[in-house]
């Protein structure tokens, strides 16, 4: 374009942009550009997820072998830091205070290392998870890579962690006279439960300690509190003999409770189906689909906030 000015002379003009007037968003609709860092849907996340599958099971394990890298009994001390906590618990609870009232020494002493192992799987995995993100801003900075890998992979190290830890269980219960038989096949299905509830929930603290991390010097209390709970020292259905029935249920019904009872079931020859809520397996199903489902969808809904700002 040219136009003459008032001295005589031709001045030229850029001819408009055919960009001109369009919104960001519609200059990148028109380009074919994505926002970076956008959450993707729910299905291809879960497809970016499985593609980083072999990257979890790595960090993991490198995770779990320099977690006592510094520590001169190295890896032996994920068992013998449950076993030291069962053993004070045991002088405290079992010969003070007389919780393993209604269990014999046979089976108390299993029932208790059980309990502490279990109960310890779950509440590493919540501790892990609170800082899956905010422990690891760098990384979450540098890297792209569904952030729902990191709350993962940090329950999948505690879950190696406690499989090693199970040849000691293995070992204390066969000591007091429970030996392999067919119970202990559900064991299996037990541990696979038990692990979607703990990374449903790791997730879900993962999102809340990314925005408040604050929430990890909390989380201690918390977990001590659910454990008190859940029957970790105690039979809930022997101490609560005289108690209405819906407070021993709703403490059966917990889930750090069902998981342990179910492991105690499936482990201990002494230790009957009466110590169960009634329809176990079926909570069991409930808490883990529900928790890993509700937990994933939770943490996905922020997946483009994570180490921002």
């Amino acid at each position: 374009m040219s136009e003459t000015t008032h001295d005589g002379t031709v001045a030229v003009t850029a001819a408009p942009s055919p960009d001109a007037g369009l919104t960001a968003a519609e200059l990148a609709a028109k380009y074919g550009l994505s926002v970076s860092g956008a959450r993707p849907s729910l299905g291809e996340y879960i497809r970016q997820l499985w593609g980083r599958r072999h990257f979890i099971l790595a960090f993991s394990q490198a995770k779990l072998t320099a977690q006592y890298s510094q520590a001169k009994l190295g890896q032996l001390w994920q068992v013998a830091t449950p076993l030291l906590n069962a053993a004070v618990y045991y002088f405290i609870f079992g010969v003070i205070l007389h919780a393993s009232r209604g269990l014999s020494r046979d089976v108390y002493i299993p029932f208790l290392v059980t309990g502490v192992f279990v109960f310890t799987f779950t509440q590493s995995s919540v501790m892990s998870g609170v800082r899956a993100i905010s422990g690891n801003l760098g990384l979450v900075r540098a890297l792209h890579f569904p952030r729902a890998s990191l709350p993962v992979s940090f329950s999948l190290q505690q879950l190696q962690q406690l499989l090693f830890s199970m040849i000691v269980m293995f070992i204390v219960a066969i000591g007091f006279g429970s030996y392999p038989g067919p119970s202990w096949l559900l064991i299996v299905p037990v541990l696979v439960l038990q692990f979607l509830f703990n990374t449903g929930l790791a997730m879900i603290v993962a999102r809340m300690g990314a925005k408040t991390p604050d929430l990890a010097q909390l989380m201690p209390f918390l977990l001590r509190t659910w454990m008190y709970a859940s029957g970790v020292m105690f039979s809930i259905s022997t101490m609560m003999q005289g108690r209405p029935e819906w407070v021993v249920r709703l403490l059966q019904v917990n889930p750090a409770a069902v998981y342990m009872d179910l492991m105690r079931f499936a482990l201990i020859d002494g230790y009957s189906a009466s110590n169960l809520p009634p329809h176990v397996w079926a909570i069991a199903l409930f808490w883990a689909v529900a928790v890993f489902a509700g937990g994933f969808v939770y943490f996905w809904k922020a997946e483009e906030r994570y180490g921002r700002g």
